[in-house]
C-alpha cells in the first residue's frame, strides 16, 4: 500500500487490553448489578457497532443483564443483533430493550440501571486507587491496584522505528490522559494535534470526521488506518465516501477481539483492505 501517512488505533493494536478494559467491563457489571456477561460476549457488542466508548458498552451490557432477569429467554445474540439492526450504539441498546420488554418490565430495568455507578466502578477498577485520585479527582471507595497495569505492549521496538518514517496519527476511544499513558509505554511520540481521543471528538467511530481531519493535518492524500474492530473498518469506508479525492485504506489486526479464521472472515465481509495478525506486520506492507 502506498501511504503518505499512517493512523493507528491504540487498544488491540498498540496495547493488549484483554485484561484491562475488557476485564473492567465484565467486573464492573458484576460489582454493580450482581451478574454479568461473558468475556467473549464483549465482541458481540463491538461487532454490532457504535461502542468505541467502553463505558457505553458497559452500560449496554448491564442493560442486557437487567433485562435478562425480566425475560430469561432473551439471548445476548438476539439483543446485540437488534442493536446492530438499529444502527449500533447505546441508543440502539435502549431501543432493543423497549422492543423486547413489556412496559412494566422495561420501567423496572431502567429504574435499576445505574450508569453513573457503572462508570465510576469501571474507572476505579481500571485506573486503580492512585490514578483514580489523580485523573478523576475524587476519593475511590474501592481499594484496587488498577487493571491499567496489565496492558502488554503489542508494538515491537523495530516496528516503532520503522513506522516513524511516516507521519503518524492516532484515533482512539480512550480519554486523552489514558491515551497519553498508553503512548508513553509504546515509545511513540505523536503530537497532540495528530491525536483524536474521546475528549476531542464527540461523534466517535465510525464517524469519519477525525480520520478526514487527520488527513488534512498530516497533509496526506493516501492514508492507511489500522484498527481492531469493525467500526475501524467502517470509519475508513465512511471517510472514502466523505472525501473521495483522497485514498483511505483499512487494515484490520487480529490482536484485539477479532482473531483467527473467523476474525478474517468478519473483516473481509466488512470490507477491510488488508488483514494482519499484529501491527508488527505493517511496515512490510506499506510503501
Amino acid at each position: 500500500m502506498n501511504a503518505d501517512a499512517v493512523v493507528l488505533d491504540i487498544d488491540g493494536v498498540l496495547i493488549d487490553v484483554a485484561d484491562s478494559y475488557r476485564r473492567a467491563i465484565v467486573e464492573s457489571i458484576e460489582h454493580v448489578h450482581g451478574d454479568t456477561i461473558e468475556y467473549d460476549d464483549i465482541q458481540l457488542f463491538k461487532n454490532a457497532g457504535g461502542f468505541n466508548n467502553d463505558w457505553e458498552l458497559t452500560h449496554a451490557a448491564a442493560l442486557y443483564v437487567l433485562a435478562r432477569r425480566e425475560k430469561p429467554r432473551l439471548s445476548i445474540e438476539t439483543y446485540t443483533g437488534l442493536i446492530a439492526a438499529s444502527g449500533g450504539g447505546p441508543a440502539a441498546a435502549e431501543t432493543a430493550i423497549a422492543d423486547e420488554l413489556d412496559p412494566a418490565s422495561r420501567e423496572q430495568v431502567l429504574a435499576e440501571w445505574d450508569r453513573d455507578r457503572l462508570r465510576d466502578v469501571f474507572q476505579q477498577l481500571y485506573l486503580g486507587t492512585d490514578l483514580y485520585r489523580e485523573l478523576e479527582g475524587g476519593d475511590p471507595d474501592l481499594d484496587t491496584e488498577g487493571f491499567i497495569h496489565d496492558e502488554p505492549v503489542l508494538l515491537a521496538e523495530d516496528t516503532r522505528r520503522a513506522l516513524e518514517a511516516w507521519p503518524l496519527g492516532i484515533i482512539t476511544g480512550r480519554p486523552a490522559a489514558e491515551a497519553e499513558i498508553a503512548l508513553e509505554r509504546t515509545g511513540l511520540s505523536i503530537p497532540d494535534e495528530h491525536r483524536f481521543t474521546m475528549d476531542d471528538w464527540e461523534a466517535g467511530k465510525p464517524d469519519p470526521g477525525a480520520l478526514v481531519a487527520l488527513a488534512d493535518r498530516l497533509d496526506a492524500d493516501r492514508v492507511v488506518y489500522v484498527g481492531d474492530t469493525l467500526d475501524d473498518i467502517r470509519t475508513v469506508t465512511n471517510a472514502s465516501e466523505t472525501d473521495p479525492e483522497r485514498t483511505f485504506r483499512s487494515v484490520g489486526v487480529l490482536s484485539g477481539g477479532l482473531s483467527g479464521d473467523g476474525g478474517r472472515r468478519t473483516y473481509r465481509n466488512a470490507g477491510a483492505d488488508v488483514i494482519i495478525e499484529t501491527i508488527n506486520e505493517l511496515p512490510d506492507l506499506v510503501e
